[in-house]
């Protein structure tokens, strides 16, 4: 199997309070864009739309641009920011630090399937 898709051109644009994803689906990989501007907080502006009291996705990734900070359930805290990389596990928190907006590249299994969408039930 080959399969080649530009980044810049997502199969879907997801908005939410603050911010928004931009995801690209491809076979076995969802890789999305956010953009959360200052002000932005997962417990505020996606909890509601999640249904879930802290997020429930894993992300592995980098920070391309601005800082965010994460706490996870069980009170470990870290801040990433450019040209960090990450994996974070079900259950934290997040909100952007400062007044810059801040781009992450996330790339998963199929987290662009239910990041920021209602739970079904």
């Amino acid at each position: 199997m080959l399969e080649i898709r530009a980044a810049d051109k997502p199969d879907e644009r997801r908005d939410f309070p603050r911010g928004h994803l931009e995801a690209v689906h491809m076979t076995g990989l969802d890789f999305a864009v956010g953009t959360f501007e200052p002000g932005w907080r997962w417990s505020e502006s996606v909890a509601p739309i999640a249904g879930t009291e802290s997020c429930q996705i894993h992300h592995t990734g980098c920070v391309v641009r601005g800082r965010m900070h994460l706490r996870m359930e069980d009170g470990t805290e870290a801040e990433a920011g450019p040209g960090d990389l990450f994996v974070i596990t079900p259950g934290h928190d997040a909100w952007v630090v400062g007044d810059e907006p801040c781009v992450v590249y996330d790339f998963a299994g199929p987290m662009a399937e239910k990041y920021a969408k209602a739970a079904q039930g």
